[in-house]
């Protein structure tokens, strides 16, 4: 802790946050070391020595691991094994199947959405790039009209939804519901996929005129039998998937229809709806049913699991460091000191939720990281809950504020941007005008969701 004074507490925020963005954005370092710089700066500027400000570091750090890492972690491999056993794929295959050239992007926008419930935004890419571009070569449909519903559906759910790694930071944070944030986040999250993908693809598709990249030999086209290649059913994929989000939301309903309850029934859901265990609950499930789908024997099993794990390493770092830094702010009484000051505005939910979200649009636009804007804002809002003696559900609001914010402005400074460009050729004024602003509109209808909720959860 630091008695000095607000001006130098506030001070010390700037220049850490400063920091950590011009360490990003400019010497290109990797977040993980930017945001323990950055940590480290915040806490010797606000008066802390250096001893305290490490100490407060590790142990932000480790909490935020012990409380986030566990679900990232089976979160990845759950999407792996979906992916690796084809349940992914016959997911999308059966949407798109039973789909009409004119309701094609509604069911990308579906598939999208559907397959970003349990992967990260850049797996779920890399998934599904291959299907874009197929099913836009094979309808004749411009590729906007294909790919951007499929990118809202995955945008949207990583900005949103947990179990992605931002809004579960930001849950651990603040302390929010985690159940309720995933129902308030799904009933959000679907507007906002219909207005930033559907329809924006109707303007995108005119402003962006693109020819299909001629990229993916097909099975087909090399002659392989996949008509006979064993895949999971598409009802076992999708039990799957739906089964860790529907023990999540049975827990949080039976906080709300039994509260305080010591019944067996209650401590069994109470059990079985903890983010760890639901997700851990879902892997096994798929060991079984997607590996049986697709006859994976155990050493395929293992190796599917083991892969999944290394890609998430950075994520993971920048998580905790993140936590780290948040730790410092709090210490610090930094995060007091800002979360007084919004008090001042009168401690009306609707500006605070405002507020929430500009906070992580700005530090989203400057470092161009959804994870450490998410991460940060949660950090420097962390103080509001218990001043303003936020409800439980206003909380889970508060995540969704900063996880819309969280995936404003997608520019140069983010490799999403570059993602997007590259894959679908496309000039950075051609990925302006569509895959940026179609960020901007979910970011902006999402927080629109939230204040329209927010009445009647106050």
């Amino acid at each position: 802790m630091t008695t000095a004074p607000a001006w130098q507490l506030i001070t010390a925020a700037v220049i850490g946050i400063a920091v950590i963005v011009t360490l990003i954005t400019w010497l290109k370092l990797h977040p993980f070391i930017s945001l323990m710089i950055g940590a480290l700066v915040t806490g010797l500027v606000a008066g802390m020595s250096a001893v305290q400000t490490i100490t407060s570091f590790s142990n932000g750090f480790g909490s935020t691991m012990g409380g986030v890492g566990v679900l990232i972690a089976l979160g990845a491999i759950f999407g792996k094994m979906l992916a690796d056993s084809g349940g992914a794929d016959r997911i999308v295959d059966t949407l798109i199947a039973r789909a009409s050239n004119r309701a094609l992007p509604w069911v990308m926008g579906a598939a999208g959405a559907l397959i970003g419930l349990p992967m990260f935004f850049e797996v779920g890419l890399v998934l599904l790039v291959p299907v874009i571009i197929l099913v836009a070569r094979r309808s004749g449909l411009p590729l906007m009209r294909i790919a951007i519903p499929t990118l809202a559906g995955l945008s949207a759910m990583h900005g949103l939804v947990p179990p992605h790694p931002g809004p579960l930071a930001a849950i651990d944070l603040v302390g929010a519901d985690l159940g309720q944030t995933l129902l308030f986040g799904v009933i959000i999250a679907i507007p906002t996929v219909i207005i930033a993908g559907p329809l924006f693809s109707n303007l995108a598709a005119r402003w962006v005129k693109v020819p299909v990249p001629a990229l993916y030999v097909t099975p087909e086209d090399r002659g392989e039998d996949i008509e006979h290649k064993p895949r999971p059913s598409f009802g076992a994929a999708l039990f799957c998937i739906l089964l860790p989000v529907v023990l999540m939301l049975l827990s949080s309903l039976a906080n709300v229809v039994a509260p305080g309850s010591v019944d067996t029934w209650k401590l069994v859901v109470d059990f079985l709806g903890k983010p760890a265990v639901a997700l851990l609950i879902a892997v096994l499930v798929g060991m079984i049913v997607l590996g049986r789908g697709a006859r994976m024997n155990r050493v395929q099993l293992a190796a599917s699991v083991g892969s999944s794990l290394p890609p998430i390493a950075g994520i993971l770092l920048i998580v905790g460091a993140g936590g780290g830094f948040k730790q410092v702010l709090v210490d610090a009484t930094i995060g007091q000191v800002i979360a007084d000051a919004i008090s001042g505005f009168g401690g009306s939910l609707t500006i605070v939720l405002a507020l929430a979200w500009l906070v992580s649009v700005l530090i989203r636009v400057a470092t161009g990281s959804a994870t450490v804007a998410t991460i940060t804002a949660a950090g420097i809002l962390q103080p509001l809950v218990a001043d303003l003696g936020l409800s439980t559900g206003a909380t889970s609001l508060l995540v969704l504020a900063i996880g819309a914010g969280s995936v404003f402005l997608s520019h140069v400074n983010d490799a999403g941007f570059w993602l997007i460009k590259e894959y679908f050729g496309l000039s950075i004024g051609q990925t302006l005008k569509s895959w940026t602003v179609m960020e901007c509109i979910i970011s902006i209808v999402g927080l629109a969701g939230v204040l329209l909720i927010s009445p009647f959860v106050g």
